[in-house]
């Protein structure tokens, strides 16, 4: 039976700046059959991250277009490293460690791919299940001897290592490894593609050099660009450092606030890359925006749809709700109703103070808690006339009595505080 792709993939991946290295041969393979293809991941942390999210989104819109994806979770490689983009030598992890990271790996990638039992459905493999039978000596004689020193020597990732200092053999040797994943996944699924990030293209090229001279194959690579903010420096990471898929790492509500803070110059190259719309709804949304800037149309579109499918559309009424409270009109109301970890998560980087639960228990009057238990006001006079000029709020609550006494059934969760003074400046305090 003839096969026709629910699109062309690779003018879906140009459109969207998804397309970096080609290699020839690759549009019309992918046109005329169904192509089985497959990206690797690095089991380097237990969760991915949303630099993962280019290589996933390959996957997602390769498989939308009829084709078969693969995910490949590195158990073998991540035990060696990976050179590519690296300047100094990767600290090597132990066994059970890269388990634990792919078992991790696994369970989000599999909410990104679906991997049902139908024509294009998805395969998850490990690289280990092949590599565990191999003796050192059988495979530099059974593969290493295809792939010469100076072809190796040739790629950017070992030319630059050794102008920077040096490469050891462990990192060398990598790209004969992953090489050789792409022959044993030609040889046993049929997989003619590999794609992945642009720095990854060295390695690639190894895999289908390997499938040339050991099965006189004809394999296919493509890569992405890696991501970039307009002033040139790498995407996919917030004060804190990486913005992790895993919600313990990167909470819900970060998650949304990196999105939606994006900037103008960036919000329409990167809502091309990773959002799922359609073209006519990606293009009438940047159209939207022109001129309506300040309503970060864009930004909120991307951070509404990237947090629904990283996380959960309850996630998202919350990290909503919560920016809402502490950026734009939300109500006391609203305050009440945030969860526990998304609370915590907006009242990160508030001035915090701590006061005993049992002060709370029996009454503090409000004078002493803002200028005595915490100093939110310098004295008790500046924040009396505060209060009376109906400037301060607890939990959104705007307080005008300043004989006020605070107690216990005020926490949040049993917990905290969120005292307001004017429109933007907010405290916490915890109960401890």
């Amino acid at each position: 039976m003839s096969f026709k792709p629910n699109f062309d993939f690779v003018e879906e991946l140009r459109w969207r700046g998804l397309m970096h290295d080609i290699m020839p041969g690759t549009e019309e393979l992918l046109n005329k059959e169904r192509v089985t293809g497959y990206v690797g991941f690095d089991p380097t942390a237990d969760s991915l991250h949303i630099g993962n999210l280019v290589p996933i989104t390959q996957l997602m819109l390769f498989q939308r277009a009829g084709h078969r994806p693969v995910a490949l979770v590195g158990g073998a490689t991540g035990m060696v490293g990976d050179p590519s983009g690296k300047s100094d030598e990767r600290k090597l992890l132990d066994e059970a460690t890269i388990q634990h990271n792919i078992d991790c790996q696994k369970k989000q990638l599999e909410k990104f791919i679906d991997f049902g039992d139908f024509d294009n459905g998805a395969q998850l493999v490990n690289n280990y299940d092949w590599f565990k039978n191999w003796s050192f000596l059988g495979f530099i004689r059974d593969v290493g001897k295809h792939i010469t020193v100076s072809y190796m020597m040739g790629k950017d990732s070992v030319r630059n290592r050794l102008e920077s200092g040096g490469i050891s053999f462990t990192e060398f040797s990598y790209q004969l490894v992953q090489g050789y994943d792409f022959l044993h996944l030609y040889r046993e699924l049929g997989c003619k593609l590999q794609m992945g990030g642009s720095d990854q293209w060295g390695n690639i090229t190894t895999g289908t050099e390997l499938i040339r001279r050991m099965e006189s194959g004809e394999a296919y690579a493509l890569t992405a660009p890696l991501v970039t903010k307009a002033d040139g420096t790498k995407f996919g990471k917030s004060e804190g450092g990486n913005v992790w898929l895993d919600p313990k790492k990167t909470s819900p509500y970060k998650f949304y606030q990196f999105w939606l803070n994006v900037a103008d110059e960036d919000a329409i190259k990167f809502i091309k890359i990773y959002s799922l719309k359609s073209r006519a709804e990606i293009e009438q949304i940047i159209q939207d925006s022109i001129g309506n800037e300040h309503l970060r149309i864009v930004q909120r579109a991307l951070a509404e749809e990237m947090t629904i499918r990283v996380h959960s559309q309850l996630d998202l009424n919350m990290a909503v709700k919560a920016t809402q409270i502490f950026f734009g009109n939300g109500s006391a109301e609203d305050l009440m109703g945030l969860d526990l970890a998304t609370l915590e998560a907006s009242l990160e980087g508030m001035e915090m103070f701590e006061i005993p639960k049992s002060e709370l228990e029996n009454g503090i009057p409000v004078l002493d808690l803002l200028a005595g238990n915490t100093t939110i006001f310098p004295s008790k006079g500046e924040a009396r006339k505060m209060i009376q000029s109906n400037g301060f709020a607890i939990n959104k609550t705007k307080e005008a009595d300043p004989n006020l006494v605070v107690s216990a059934d005020k926490l949040l969760h049993n917990k905290y505080l969120v005292a307001q003074k004017g429109k933007k400046q907010y405290y916490l305090i915890k109960a401890i």
